[in-house]
């Protein structure tokens, strides 16, 4: 049997990712577009990331295009979709990656925190999915990737909004894993772990302590270890996968 690269499956393919101007999302964009798809990806404003991002992305010759677009606002992201199957031709792969954090006790957070928590990470994989299913019907496939987390599986103090948006991802991609798979269309969630970011490098060194002292694998994750399964579940290399939450931690939640 002829084996055939990731690269070569992945060429030529239409890939979408959501909040993708920073973090692990850029890594993403950059990861496909280096195997050779082409990347549209979305952020809420045109800065240096965004920009920088786009030309990078250029360079590895793929077609490329930036759009702002809040995946908060459901009008807003269907507009986007619509563009993009014009610019494009058509959407192979939605990777749902917009999200933020609004970390607080449940005594201190307010209305606001949760809203906004719940809107950009939860109400946007919804706004998206709707977004890309007409024109995946059309193709009779398609691959939608949803970004949830450990903490959606285990709770965390601190992160009672973070928790529920990333445990409502995962019952909506089981869902939608049911209703689109005799279309041929697939629906599975990455939950990372313990993942190297802005954010979390900015976490005392004592704390991070801790966490490596929960993992086996000891040491942290990094954005292209959670790109590595984005690539595996948009691929056809995962055709009979769908439904699925693939955890991604080094084995913190075993």
């Amino acid at each position: 049997m002829k084996k055939i690269s990731v690269m070569n499956r992945l060429k030529g393919m239409n890939i979408v990712v959501t909040g993708a101007a920073r973090g692990i999302g850029r890594v993403i964009a950059l990861m496909f577009a280096e195997y050779g798809a082409n990347v549209a990806f979305t952020g809420r404003k045109i800065d240096d990331n965004f920009t920088g991002l786009e030309q990078k992305l250029k360079t590895f010759g793929g077609k490329v295009k930036g759009y702002v677009s809040d995946a908060s606002d459901f009008e807003v992201a269907q507009k986007t979709a619509t563009e993009i199957v014009k610019d494009f031709g058509s959407i192979d792969v939605l990777i749902n990656n917009a999200g933020i954090t609004r970390d607080n006790l449940i005594l201190r957070m307010s209305e606001k925190d949760w809203d906004d928590i719940m809107n950009v990470n939860l109400k946007s994989v919804f706004n998206w999915t709707k977004a890309v299913i007409r024109p995946m019907m059309k193709a009779r496939k398609g691959s939608i990737i949803n970004m949830s987390s450990v903490v959606g599986t285990g709770g965390n103090a601190g992160q009672s909004n973070y928790a529920a948006s990333k445990a409502g991802i995962i019952g909506f991609t089981k869902s939608i894993a049911k209703e689109l798979g005799s279309r041929n269309i697939r629906c599975n969630a990455i939950a990372p772990g313990f993942i190297e970011t802005e954010m979390t490098k900015k976490l005392p060194q004592n704390v991070i302590d801790e966490w490596l002292a929960k993992i086996p694998l000891k040491r942290t994750g990094t954005p292209e270890d959670v790109a590595n399964a984005c690539l595996f579940l948009a691929s056809d290399l995962s055709s009979y996968i769908t439904g699925q939450v693939l955890t991604v931690d080094g084995g913190m939640t075993i």
